[in-house]
């Protein structure tokens, strides 16, 4: 380890170091500016909290609850899907590891430009996978905690007069804003992950990669259509597409 460790300047250049500080800086920073918006610019995934806040209110109040049921069940059906997906993609990138001798003559033979040490192609496959790990871990938490969700408003009254209702609809609308926010983090994972992987081209791709990632992600919490509907008040006209 201590060898490998000196051999990186080695083996990566200060470009490949200076655009993975960049991935990771704008990783984090987008991830927490999505999660914590300015007041007066929100995005898209904290307007959906109030939404779902007035969901589990409305849960709440009503005598039969079956839609509601259906719903988040099929919001663990996604996470569910995502979950099974990014295990796909683990197995298939571990597969990949251990055929990164075949990999290494390919990528010589397509160009010289990609003839890279085996260490090299090694470790960004393991940096890709690690990113897709973190995103199964949690797709799998937001499962669970959607489960979590399921029981409290199945253990809420049905008279919506009962201090216990609007009580359980408050707990359960914030397991569900925590079950969103994980499958939220999980998404931007595989977003990343998928940015990632043109490492394997160069550092170059793997710039011009992230900075679209993080361009693309930022527009839809904050400068998309979806995000001007979720603000329109009622009487507003959406402007045309």
């Amino acid at each position: 380890m201590d060898m490998l460790l000196t051999d990186l300047p080695k083996l990566f250049s200060l470009f490949d170091g200076a655009v993975l500080v960049l991935f990771c800086t704008g990783a984090v920073i987008l991830g927490w500016v999505t999660e914590h918006p300015p007041e007066r610019h929100p995005s898209t995934h904290k307007l959906m909290k109030s939404y779902r806040r007035d969901w589990m209110l409305e849960m709440a109040a009503r005598d039969v609850r079956i839609f509601d049921a259906q719903l988040l069940a099929t919001l663990r059906q996604g996470a569910s899907f995502f979950a099974s997906t990014t295990l796909i993609a683990l197995g298939g990138g571990a597969a990949l590891l251990g055929q990164v001798d075949r990999v290494q003559d390919v990528a010589s033979e397509l160009s010289q430009d990609l003839a890279s040490p085996v260490v090299v192609w090694e470790i960004k496959i393991l940096f890709v996978l690690l990113l897709l790990a973190a995103a199964f871990l949690k797709f799998v938490w937001a499962i669970r905690v959607f489960g979590y969700c399921a029981v409290v408003m199945a253990a809420t009254p049905n008279d919506p007069t009962s201090p216990q209702a609007r009580h359980h609809g408050e707990q359960a609308a914030e397991l569900n804003y925590l079950a969103d926010r994980s499958f939220t983090r999980g998404l931007r994972g595989i977003y990343f992950s998928l940015a990632a992987m043109a490492w394997l081209v160069g550092p170059w791709a793997f710039l011009a990669a992230t900075l679209a990632t993080i361009g693309m992600i930022f527009r839809r919490e904050f400068a998309s259509r979806t995000r001007a509907l979720l603000l329109e008040q009622p009487g507003e006209t959406m402007p045309a597409p």
